[in-house]
């Protein structure tokens, strides 16, 4: 069981854990050892998220879900695979925390009077600046 917050649990059947091989350093133990983790968490069919919250993984994971809702992270940033495994969970955590964060309706504001006037009054100001570059016209 993986705790998120105190109401959401992830059952550990849930993910699915691939091992891979990593590229970069390690000398021959890359050649040899899978240490890079691939894991699997399908969004849509998990009992422990509730839709909206599922809506808001989808978007914020953007392009590490699959079409099928299933959102995959790569973990290969150390040499170790407990390391990586533990590193894929936690971006998994961090990831479903950020989007049980319900986000802020957006209230929509008129700009005030003074703000209306600061604006055109730099418009006229950028114009007087202009008209001063055209070219005099001669008097007859």
């Amino acid at each position: 069981m993986i705790r998120i917050t105190r109401s959401i649990a992830i059952d550990d059947k849930e993910i699915k854990m691939d091992f891979i091989h990593a590229s970069g350093p390690g000398g021959q133990n890359v050649n040899k050892v899978a240490t890079a983790v691939q894991l699997r968490f399908d969004i849509k069919n998990s009992p422990s998220l509730s839709n909206d919250i599922c809506e808001r993984l989808i978007r914020l994971a953007g392009r590490r879900v699959s079409r099928e809702g299933v959102l995959v992270i790569q973990a290969r940033r150390f040499r170790s695979q407990e390391r990586n495994r533990q590193d894929a969970i936690d971006r998994l955590v961090k990831l479903i925390k950020e989007a049980v964060k319900r986000p802020n309706p957006r209230r929509s504001t008129k700009p005030t009077r003074a703000s209306k006037e600061r604006r055109l009054n730099t418009k006229r100001q950028r114009a007087d600046i202009k008209q001063l570059r055209q070219r005099i016209s001669p008097q007859e």
